[in-house]
């Protein structure tokens, strides 16, 4: 029995071998745990999720060139809005997305102003959507008001409102004509207008559309405004929208066609021309005491030219005198340096 008794070196010998035996099973399992994940971490980095319910058909490139040709298409259409309306309006473009159609229709309001335009050369139909939140207001300042802020109709438009609401679609689809000029001349018209946008149903309900949207602001009111493009009317223009290409032939050089048809809208362009005969100075009641008939004294020779300024311009010196019974100046020579004229 004693030879089977552990001597206390024994004892301690044998505690510190299984003591670094666990540690380094540890060590080894904990090791293995963090490379473990680090793969898991870089499988995970590098999957990318694919929805297949919204397949993006339409190529990053077109994307890019849709949303820059419509940047500019927002500038004029506002600017043009603005002066039918006469206030200012601000049209920003939000967003261009890719989305399948049964998801474009149920994200619309209803009632809304929802118009099917026909849009050749490209296949099918495109839609033009005009939210009544800010379509209201802009009915109202079309007939004078607008300046008071009014309950929101919740119902269709009437007869009267879609003749109103035609000028401002007939604005933008010119608008657009002159954005697309570039890729390709569009013939635009509105084929029926729709409250429902569910009633209508210009492709299948999974296709994918292109939605380029805007936000229209007019004062402190803000509203929607969303153009749908399908994607069957962009597959043949593809390589059109290429953003090189368009933008390329956008910045070709002036032929002298057109360097003379410019010449020829200048030449007729109205300018304002006014002739300082003299200047000096009075007092508030010698101005108050002025009666037809009186005369005021200036330190003005009659033999120094007279500045003339075209739109506020100093351009050239001239001489008074009459022609023809009527008050003229005989241009004598033109002025090199404004400013200097200005200082006089």
């Amino acid at each position: 029995m004693s030879e089977d008794i552990l001597s206390q070196a024994e004892l301690d010998h044998l505690l510190n071998s299984m003591a670094v035996t666990s540690a380094q099973v540890a060590g080894g399992s904990a090791a293995g745990t963090s490379v473990g994940q680090t793969q898991r971490r870089r499988t995970r980095e590098k999957v990318t999720p694919y929805d297949f319910k919204r397949p993006e058909r339409v190529g990053k490139e077109q994307m890019r060139a849709l949303q820059t040709l419509h940047e500019g298409f927002a500038r004029n259409f506002a600017a043009g809005l603005s002066a039918m309306l006469r206030a200012m309006i601000e049209v920003k473009l939000t967003s261009v997305d890719q989305l399948t159609y049964s998801e474009f229709v149920f994200s619309l309001e209803n009632p809304t102003c929802f118009n099917l335009i026909r849009a050749k050369p490209l296949e099918g139909n495109i839609i033009l959507d005009i939210s009544p939140t800010i379509l209201y207001p802009i009915i109202d300042r079309l007939l004078g008001g607008g300046r008071e802020p009014t309950l929101l109709a919740r119902r269709p438009l009437t007869e009267i409102e879609q003749l109103l609401v035609r000028r401002v679609t007939n604005l933008f689809m010119t608008e657009l004509r002159k954005a697309w000029a570039n890729v390709m001349p569009l013939e635009l018209e509105i084929e029926r207008v729709e409250s429902n946008p569910q009633l209508v149903q210009i492709v299948p309900p999974n296709e994918v559309v292109v939605v380029i949207s805007f936000e229209l602001t007019l004062g402190d009111l803000r509203g929607m405004m969303n153009l749908c493009i399908p994607y069957n009317a962009l597959e043949r223009i593809s390589s059109k929208l290429a953003a090189n290409s368009w933008v390329a032939y956008g910045r070709r050089e002036p032929t002298p066609e057109t360097i003379q048809q410019i010449g020829r809208n200048l030449r007729g362009a109205p300018v304002e021309i006014r002739v300082r005969l003299a200047q000096t100075r009075i007092t508030a009641r010698e101005l108050l005491n002025l009666r037809v008939g009186d005369i005021i004294t200036t330190t003005k020779d009659i033999h120094t030219p007279l500045l003339v300024m075209v739109e506020g311009v100093p351009k050239y010196r001239a001489f008074a005198g009459t022609y023809k019974g009527h008050l003229a100046i005989r241009i004598d020579h033109a002025i090199s340096d404004p400013a200097e004229a200005l200082g006089e």
